[in-house]
């Protein structure tokens, strides 16, 4: 239940976004989706503001707060009046200022029931963009068929003249084309696509390290090949499509599209690839964690070359019911990527060590731990030369820690990491 104290705050904020939306007129690329937000904002946003001024929202300034601060420019004030001041005074400086931003591109967290309505109630979207849905937040929605209607919203407020983004490899996404009267237009690997992505396939170095991936685009009769050179997980395609769909939204031709997109790196904490210590490799992937993306990261783990394979799984939280069957789905994947080694951190994990133990995986090759530190005291005796480790978990489980404790070089966690900032270093870990 949120203060009379926060209401407020969100409430001003609002009409400070709406005049500033009002007076320069932006054209909005909103996002949303159960996986991928994130990837698909950094894509959207590397691809047309290699040709437009373009603002996205940084740190994780994507609900009632963070959205108008974006939209303002500014940073949150927090506890902080002074700070607050500044934020109102910037507000003022962009209302008469007469240069803003030709497009924002916002990824919208929506995470309860009513969400989505809100930023429409002040955001008029010309692209919408929706990656998929899966179960996170399942835990307030109950069904995913309520997730999808909440994210639908985004899809039903589009004017004609808008366009709607929709992955047609997402049933309950590709359904939404029905409920808007927007322009259509499909991505996916699914040759049905508008927008098809074919022939994902690793690169890599002479030295056997990931180089990034390579697709086949296919759109309108036109193949092009996409290089994404800083991208591990083949499931990037997708938000590398979603960043097409909108170059072309906005009439980029393939070949500007297809530059912009080698510069695309993922996000801090999404599948970026660190050298770990005893010259392994480590797959971070701990900015969040859904039974979506932790199939997709294992996923990844078992197509790339290297003669051990480890996974360290945290928690997945905010599942609801759908706990310990996901859990247990987790399990059956890790013995199906025929991974070497596998650590299981906190008591959800339970589910997915019985799964395993009920395929005859060897209990001599699962770890289990409750806490960080024995499970980085074990990594750094066990890591071995050219071991790949995949480190995912949800965010209450604070697996970039243990990324952090694996790293060659520790003191380059902040440049590395997600969750470094002075209040999130200073925060204890809490037992979800």
């Amino acid at each position: 239940m949120k203060s009379k104290e926060i209401l407020f705050l969100e409430k001003i904020l609002r009409i400070m976004a709406k005049t500033i939306l009002k007076r320069h007129k932006p054209r909005i690329v909103a996002i949303t989706g159960s996986v991928g937000k994130t990837s698909s904002k950094t894509a959207i946003f590397e691809v047309l503001s290699s040709k437009f001024s373009v603002r996205e929202n940084q740190k994780n300034y994507n609900n009632e707060i963070g959205i108008p601060l974006t939209i303002i420019g500014a940073e949150s004030g927090e506890r902080n009046i002074l700070r607050w001041l500044w934020v109102f005074l910037k507000w003022l400086w962009t209302l008469v200022y007469p240069f803003y931003p030709e497009i924002l591109v916002l990824e919208l967290g929506v995470d309860r029931p009513g969400d989505m309505a809100y930023f429409m109630s002040f955001i008029h979207p010309y692209i919408g963009v929706v990656t998929n849905v899966s179960s996170s937040h399942l835990e307030y929605f109950s069904t995913l068929e309520k997730i999808a209607k909440e994210k639908g919203v985004l899809i039903k407020s589009l004017k004609a003249s808008s366009f709607a983004v929709l992955n047609i490899d997402d049933e309950l996404t590709f359904q939404m084309k029905d409920s808007t009267k927007a322009q259509i237009m499909t991505f996916g690997l699914d040759q049905d696509a508008q927008i098809n992505a074919s022939n994902p396939s690793y690169n890599y170095h002479q030295s056997g390290r990931p180089d990034g991936i390579s697709f086949k685009l296919n759109y309108d009769g036109k193949n092009i090949p996409i290089r994404l050179k800083h991208i591990l997980g083949q499931h990037y395609v997708y938000p590398a499509l979603t960043a097409v769909a909108s170059g072309l939204v906005f009439k980029m031709n393939l070949v500007e599209i297809a530059q912009a997109l080698e510069n695309f790196k993922a996000p801090v904490g999404r599948m970026n690839l660190l050298s770990g210590k005893n010259n392994s490799h480590i797959i971070d992937d701990t900015y969040n964690a859904s039974p979506e993306s932790t199939l997709a990261a294992l996923e990844t783990l078992s197509q790339l070359k290297s003669e051990r394979k480890i996974a360290v799984l945290g928690d997945m939280l905010e599942l609801g019911q759908q706990s310990h069957a996901s859990h247990r789905e987790i399990g059956k994947k890790i013995f199906q990527s025929k991974i070497d080694l596998v650590v299981l951190m906190g008591e959800r994990m339970n589910d997915a060590h019985r799964e395993l133990i009920s395929h005859s995986f060897p209990a001599d090759r699962i770890m289990r731990f409750m806490g960080n530190k024995n499970a980085i005291n074990f990594l750094e005796k066990t890591l071995k030369k050219g071991d790949f480790v995949l480190v995912k978990g949800s965010q209450g489980m604070r697996m970039e820690k243990v990324v952090e404790g694996i790293l060659a070089d520790p003191k380059q966690a902040k440049n590395l990491l997600c969750r470094q900032t002075k209040q999130w270093k200073n925060k204890p870990y809490m037992k979800p």
